[in-house]
């Protein structure tokens, strides 16, 4: 929903990212409440693992947030269509895992967690980014926090969670089961549940199980565990 600029801090001397809300949806007051909602859900987290915003604000017309400038490539770029080795994926689930944790923690749930919102640094530092999908907790005090209709079936399909998939309220075990999805991309160089089609995409989420490759060295009882915790189909089970 918005477009990201590398600018430059005049004042305190230092490059940085500023996210402009897309002018074709400025005036959708649904879209502009969203885009504040991401301002003021990341703003409220203080984490190594999650992206720092530093100010949020109107320019004129053109509502805008500052952001810490992440010097690296998407986990997305990183992984183009192949596996991680053993020791880079554990390090970068770990560090995923951390910031879910933190956010969690203050009862906010991403609810669009990917490997293009997944940043890692030049020294390996992972930043969680694009909390536009955030759902925050229902006693916030600003009593007007859910920006979804009911049912409606947001994120992306290849990372859903079957209850996301259904159009079901959803809590911190929708990121989980995102979050298996991409670990298990990590392992294996292709998203677990991607099809031809949107449709076939849900349908396998809601149905099928993940193919997980044999236990190995790459792939221990351990770690085949945690995946297949992450991805139950019952979030009671994750």
């Amino acid at each position: 929903m918005g477009t990201v600029y590398r600018a430059r801090d005049s004042r305190l001397r230092r490059d940085l990212a500023i996210k402009v809300l897309h002018h074709s949806i400025q005036e959708q007051p649904t879209r502009l409440q969203r885009f504040q909602e991401e301002a003021r859900a990341a703003g409220s987290l203080t984490h190594p693992n999650i992206l720092a915003v530093y100010d949020v604000g109107m320019d004129g017309d053109t509502p805008y947030i500052a952001m810490e400038l992440v010097d690296g490539v998407s986990l997305r770029q990183l992984l183009d269509g192949t596996a991680l080795s053993a020791a880079r994926l554990l390090e970068i689930a770990i560090q995923i895992a951390d910031g879910l944790a933190a956010a969690h923690h203050a009862s906010l749930v991403h609810r669009d967690l990917k490997p293009a919102n997944v940043m890692v640094t030049r020294d390996g530092r992972v930043k969680l980014v694009d909390f536009g999908l955030v759902k925050a907790p229902a006693h916030a005090d600003d009593g007007n926090r859910t920006l979804t209709a009911p049912h409606a079936v947001i994120g992306t399909a290849s990372y859903m969670s079957p209850e996301q998939a259904r159009g079901s309220t959803v809590d911190f075990r929708s990121d989980i089961f995102s979050f298996g999805t991409i670990l298990l991309e990590m392992i294996t160089g292709r998203a677990p549940f991607e099809r031809a089609t949107a449709i076939e995409t849900l349908t396998a989420i809601l149905h099928e199980p993940p193919q997980l490759p044999p236990l190995s060295e790459r792939m221990p009882l351990a770690l085949n565990w945690i995946v297949q915790r992450c991805l139950a189909k019952d979030p009671a089970e994750r």
